[in-house]
Parts: C-alpha cells; sequence; structure tokens
C-alpha cells in the first residue's frame, strides 16, 4: 500500500472516530416533551411516578410507564418539591456531568488538528509523497522507472536479426552476474554502452534482454526527461538517479534517445534552456567518469544521432563501447518475423523466408507492425488462420497505403496515369543494373495514383554510378511518356515527387557521392558551417548547379531515347493497365517481348481487383494526382 493510501485511511479513521464522539455528546434525550404546565398538572393529578432531576432539564415516568421530558423556567419554583412530595412522585437527582481535561483538550483542538493534519497531507502530496516522486514540487528528482530483477522478461531468445550486436553485449551479462571473472585477472567492464542505428532496429529491445538476461535491476529513462525550463533541474536528476542506482548496484541504466541532453556543447544559442542542457551533460560526464567511481552501474543510451553527440561524452571511461544496430538482413528479417509469429495462428502456406526476401530495408519494428497487420486482416475477413495473402495484403497496405477504389477518377486520367507507370517501368526494365520490376499499378492508394515497383535481387550496400543514372531516367520515364503521347503541354503535375527525387540524387551524385567527372571526389556538404553560411566559393556553387543539370539533362535524354524506340511497348503496356489495373513481372515480361498478355494469376474480371502480390517500395510522400516509382534503394 502506497503511502497516499495510507495517509488517506488515517484520516479516514479519525475522522469517524470523532464524528461519533460528538454524536454522542449531542444525542438528543428520549421521551416526549411536554410543557412546564402541562407536567405540573400530571403531577397534581397523580400520573406522574418519577422523576430525575438533571439541573434545569426533568426526565420523568408517568403511570403508563411512558417517558417525558421538561424544560425547567430559568425563574425558580420553589413549590415544585412540595408538589412532588405531597403526590408520592420518586423524585432522583443526577450527579453534575465533569467532563474530562482530555476530552475538552479535544473538543477544543479539533478544528486546529484537522486543518493541520490537511496541510500536511497536501504538502506531503505536493511533494510527491513520502519518497518525494512524482509531485509537482519534486523538480529535482529523477524520473527514471525502476524495473526490479523479476519485471524484465524479456531475454537474448525474444532479440532476433541483431546477431554482431548481441554477442558485443554479451559479455556485460556474464560481469553482472560473475564480477570477479573480470575482477581476478584485471580486467575493467566497459561503464557505458552507446547503440546507435536507425530508428525501429531493436536498441530498447536489446537493452532490456540485457537486463532480463543478468537478472538485475534496470532503471529507463528518456533524455528529454532530464531537462525542464528551471536551470539545475537535469543535473540534480542525473545526481539523483544515479544515487538510487548505486543502492540497487549491480543494475542497469537505460538512457533512451540521449542527443536529447548530450548534444556537443555550445553548439546551440545563448539563454537558460541552452545552460540547462549543458549543465545536466556536464553531470552526466562526471557521473559516468568523475572522481567518485560508480562500480556496478552500467549505462546504457540508444540513439539514431551519434553524429551530434558530445566527444567527452564517447570517449573511453564513459561510453567504451559502441554498437551499432543496424537494419536486418535477410537472414535476420526471417528470424525477426519468426518471433512476432508465435503468436499468431498461421496457414501452412507462410513462409518466413519468402516474406523476408519481400522486404529489404524493413527494420524489426517494420516487420513486427507486418505481422500485426496480416492479423487484423485475417480477423477482418473471419478467418481462423492467417494465410499467406493476408501478409501479402498487409505489405501493400503498409508500403503503399489503403486502396482507395472510391475515389472517383475519369477515364482520360486513368489513361494519363497508364502512361505514366508505363513509362516508369519500361525506362527501369531496360536501364542497365537497376533493380527487376515487380509490380505496376494504377490503382490509387494512399496519395498516389499508380506505383511502379522495383524489387532488387538481395540486399545492397551500395551502388554505382551506372545503376544511379538508370534510376534517375526511370524517374523521368513517367514524365516523358505523358510528354509523347499528349505533348508539352500536355504533361500533368503527376511528375512532382518524380522530379524532386531525381534532382535529390543528382545533388547527392555531385556534392556528396564523388561521381560528378568535372568536380571530382569531394563531399561539399562538409563544406558548410552550419549558422554561418558556406565556405565554399561562388563560382564552384554555380559549378555543382551546372553539374547537376548536365547529369538530369543526360538521363532526361536517355529515357527519351528508350520511349521512343519502344513507342509500341508503351501502348501494349497502357492497354494492359486500363484492363487489369495491376501487372506483374511475368506480364511486364511478355510486354517486353511483345508477346500477348497473360492476366494476373489473381486476377478477377467482375472486380478488376489486381494481383495482391506486392514488395517494398519507399514511396515518396505525393500530392493528389501523383503517380510513383519504387524502389528499396532509394525513395521516389
Amino acid at each position: 500500500m502506497n503511502d497516499m493510501a495510507k495517509n488517506l485511511l488515517l484520516w479516514t479513521v479519525i475522522v469517524v472516530v470523532l464524528f461519533t464522539v460528538f454524536q454522542n455528546f449531542n444525542q438528543p434525550t428520549p421521551g416526549r416533551e411536554l410543557g412546564y404546565s402541562d407536567f405540573l398538572d400530571q403531577v397534581r393529578n397523580g400520573r406522574v411516578v418519577q422523576v430525575e432531576v438533571d439541573g434545569r432539564i426533568i426526565r420523568g415516568v408517568d403511570r403508563d410507564n411512558s417517558t417525558f421530558t421538561v424544560v425547567r423556567p430559568e425563574i425558580a419554583d420553589f413549590g415544585l418539591m412540595d408538589d412532588l412530595y405531597e403526590n408520592n412522585v420518586k423524585v432522583i437527582s443526577a450527579a453534575p456531568e465533569t467532563r474530562s481535561i482530555w476530552k475538552e483538550l479535544l473538543v477544543a483542538a479539533f478544528p486546529i488538528l484537522l486543518f493541520i493534519g490537511v496541510f500536511i497531507f497536501f504538502m506531503r502530496q505536493m511533494q510527491g509523497g513520502a519518497g518525494g516522486r512524482g509531485g509537482p514540487m519534486s523538480f529535482a528528482k529523477s524520473k527514471a522507472r525502476l524495473l526490479g530483477e523479476d519485471q524484465v522478461k524479456t531475454t537474448f531468445a525474444d532479440v532476433a536479426g541483431i546477431d554482431e550486436a548481441k554477442e558485443e553485449v554479451q559479455e556485460l551479462v556474464e560481469y553482472l552476474r560473475d564480477p570477479s571473472k573480470f575482477q581476478r585477472l584485471g580486467g575493467r567492464i566497459p561503464r557505458g554502452v552507446l547503440m546507435q542505428g536507425p530508428p525501429g532496429t531493436g536498441k530498447t529491445l536489446l537493452a532490456k534482454a540485457i537486463a532480463g538476461e543478468a537478472k538485475v535491476p534496470f532503471f529507463s529513462i528518456s533524455g528529454s526527461d532530464f531537462v525542464e525550463m528551471f536551470v539545475g533541474v537535469g543535473a540534480s536528476r542525473v545526481r539523483d538517479m544515479f544515487d538510487q542506482a548505486k543502492k540497487q548496484a549491480p543494475c542497469i541504466i537505460f538512457i533512451d534517445e540521449i542527443d536529447a541532453v548530450g548534444r556537443h556543447r555550445g553548439s546551440g544559442g545563448h539563454g537558460g534552456g541552452h545552460d540547462e542542457r549543458e549543465q545536466t551533460l556536464n553531470q552526466l560526464l562526471v557521473e559516468m567518469d568523475g572522481f567518485e567511481g560508480n562500480e556496478g552501474v552500467i549505462v546504457i543510451a540508444a540513439t539514431n544521432r551519434s553524429d551530434v553527440l558530445d566527444r567527452a561524452l564517447l570517449r573511453p571511461g564513459r561510453f567504451d563501447r559502441q554498437v551499432f544496430v543496424g537494419l536486418p538482413d535477410i537472414r535476420g528479417r526471417e528470424q525477426i518475423l519468426k518471433v512476432h509469429m508465435r503468436k499468431v495462428p498461421l496457414d501452412d502456406s507462410v513462409e518466413a523466408s519468402i516474406i523476408a526476401r519481400g522486404t529489404p530495408g524493413f527494420s524489426g519494428a517494420d516487420l513486427a507492425n507486418l505481422v500485426n497487420e496480416a492479423a487484423l486482416m485475417a480477423a477482418r475477413a473471419n478467418k481462423r488462420l492467417v494465410t499467406s495473402e493476408d501478409f501479402e495484403l498487409a505489405k501493400d497496405k503498409i508500403m503503399m497505403g489503403t486502396e482507395r477504389r472510391t475515389l472517383v477518377m475519369s477515364e482520360e486520367e486513368k489513361i494519363s496515369t497508364a502512361y505514366h507507370e508505363a513509362g516508369h517501368a519500361i525506362v527501369g526494365y531496360l536501364s542497365p543494373e537497376h533493380d527487376p520490376i515487380h509490380k505496376v499499378t494504377i490503382i490509387p492508394r494512399g496519395r498516389a495514383l499508380g506505383v511502379t515497383w522495383f524489387l532488387p535481387e538481395a540486399d545492397r550496400i551500395s551502388e554505382s554510378r551506372r545503376k544511379l543514372l538508370g534510376n534517375i531516367a526511370t524517374l523521368y520515364g513517367g514524365r516523358i511518356a505523358e510528354e509523347i503521347k499528349y505533348g508539352a503541354d500536355g504533361v500533368s503535375t503527376g511528375a512532382y515527387s518524380d522530379i524532386q527525387v531525381a534532382t535529390r540524387y543528382a545533388r547527392a551524385m555531385v556534392v556528396n557521392y564523388g561521381l560528378s567527372e568535372k568536380l571530382g571526389p569531394l563531399d561539399y556538404d562538409a563544406q558548410e558551417d552550419n549558422g554561418f553560411g558556406k565556405k565554399i566559393s561562388p563560382h564552384t556553387a554555380q559549378l555543382i548547379d551546372e553539374e547537376i543539370k548536365n547529369i538530369t539533362d543526360e538521363c532526361y535524354k536517355k529515357a527519351q531515347e528508350i520511349l521512343t524506340e519502344n513507342s509500341d511497348i508503351l501502348e501494349a503496356m497502357k492497354d494492359a493497365l486500363m484492363e487489369y489495373e495491376t501487372i506483374d513481372s511475368e506480364q511486364v515480361k511478355d510486354l517486353m517481348a511483345r508477346r500477348k498478355v497473360r492476366p494476373p494469376r489473381e486476377w478477377r474480371n467482375n472486380d478488376g481487383d489486381g494481383e495482391k502480390t506486392s514488395e517494398k517500395s519507399n514511396e515518396e510522400t505525393k500530392k493528389p494526382g501523383d503517380s510513383s516509382v519504387g524502389g528499396p534503394a532509394s525513395e521516389h
């Protein structure tokens, strides 16, 4: 029972007792009330048997054995006693009541005691109870949540797809289980482990697994929980957190999104908020490796912005070890899917390896969401088992958005979208080193009116200049197809997103990747001084713009040549999209070979549904009317 419940119970008992006492004090006198004149008449008529005199109060019993009460007047009636004696009324005189001094003091002091009690109760609650936590006045107290060794149920069996990261932190578990094993040889376990990597890759899950395997207390807090509007509060919270951790040692402190408090000092502006963050960081540096040691306290932090962290935080002695938790490869995705599929009743048709092959670039969180969406799809269809079709539908929804079949499109808009997507598909199919086509659809999804999917045959780590040029040409393929069919004045705004991504590709080739023949292998983005303007000269900036224009012009011209030479295929693919709405890789091969196109495997002529198999598309967010080219190696 917490302190608040105890205080509430205590005050409830006190109030009930005092209410009962006062109720007894003020208990009404039993019996009916008589007027004094009526009382005298009954005495003289011989109806009164007995009376008890208590000051001015007379309690009596008549011949009918009923009781009554009479209040004597303040004027003394000296003849009353004579009347009582003459009529043989038994007279009893009550002794004067003497109230206890303690009772008198209690009655007098009750309002004061009640006020003091209520004041103390609310002050304790304002300060967060007896522990001093959680109240609005507990600014300086740590907000870290403590999970006992029995509360952390996560183990390494729940972490899949990041085997290298698990191996790096395995020795932390061994140290927490048996510190003497390392101390005997003079070894010192890392005081801090920084987990870095993209969002959703399992950094927090891995930290919980370390605590679950080692069976030690686990403090969890976010970097933003340290910083408040009052200067000095964050530093005080850091001190309080480490004080608590020392009492629980050996234990783990997990700081999520540490970049919120660990950024480079002096990188921001001036003012209280900036000073507060720096003071908090300074205190964190001292606590991790200062004059006093923190034996048995291991700090694990997670971030996806390690590049902005202060160098003093990353040095040995603080975060001695940096573990990169990246996106899983195909084998890792299969392992992650199997972990999440344990709780889902699966049909025999579902194979984790096939789903993993079709989800390049998915993080662990993405895969967990995929399994959940597939289960929801099956539940909506009143199925008892989750099938492979449910997983394919879930991938379509996650990667492209929900189908918008209720969207009203005119026939002209459908034809324009079909030409646009056919242009992407043809140029991508004939561009060297381009990812193979997986699906082309003109069914509106999300904010796009159509999507062309390119699925890589394997996970890609890097890309050649030839492939990047092919990607840019493919992006322009949709716009060029419209231009060939409708002329320059008939081009729509559907290529808005394609042009954005093509320009981004071309700029990255020039200023980041060193793939420009004129400017050479230099990173021009690194020559910018944040907040104080670029260090590159105006002449260099002009050369960069010119080179970007040359690359895009070259790719645009290449796409024009491809579509002009294959205008018959463009028409045939447009017709297939208008008939089936969605075509797959086999149909695209038939069209590119100028063969008669086959219907999709799951095409239903009644409602026009296309094939339900789809793969990864990093589709760019688009405005209504946009179409899209998709591929895991780049965002379109």
